[in-house]
């Protein structure tokens, strides 16, 4: 879908630049890419710490068992 947007070209060319890539668009499709990732990824920090782990879980045994 066409969309025209306004968006610095001092920073568009820095940020094609920098990543490398060929046009416009691939620099503005990476950076929405890596916007979203980085968005999902922020979401799940609140999760960390809230996983009960099983005190009587011996990984070392586990381990020995995978190996058999």
């Amino acid at each position: 879908m066409p969309t025209n947007l306004a968006i610095d070209d001092r920073l568009i060319e820095l940020a094609k630049k920098l990543g490398r890539h060929k046009s416009k668009k691939d620099t503005v499709n990476a950076a929405l890419d890596e916007y979203v990732r980085r968005r999902k990824q922020a979401a799940l920090i609140p999760l960390f710490g809230t996983i009960d782990y099983d005190p009587e879980y011996n990984y070392k045994r586990e381990r020995k068992r995978k190996r058999a």
